[in-house]
């Protein structure tokens, strides 16, 4: 038998947008929060915390390059139910 080979060109052209290690969205979503909180706080301590997120994201990404689109769709898809504290299960919403 032939074992499964991985083509870095399939690999290439099948991932999502990536800027700086993270999806361009999750970067655009970030550098826009970050910004607003800079402007309303006026501490340059948010550049950390964006930059501590940035990093989280980063380090998730380098496994699955989609993870924050799986993370958008599973928050869609299953919402917590209201007896969620009673039996620590949520349900599927078609």
């Amino acid at each position: 038998m032939d074992a499964l080979r991985s083509d870095p060109l399939f690999v290439a052209v099948t991932r999502p947008t990536m800027l700086a290690g993270v999806p361009y969205g999750f970067m655009i979503g970030n550098a826009i929060v970050m910004l607003e909180l800079f402007l309303i706080f006026r501490s340059p301590l948010v550049v950390l915390v964006a930059a501590v997120a940035h990093g989280a994201c980063w380090l998730g990404c380098l496994h699955e390059p989609r993870l924050v689109d799986l993370w958008l769709v599973r928050v869609r898809r299953c919402p917590r139910v209201k007896n969620y504290g009673s039996w620590r299960c949520n349900s599927y919403r078609p």
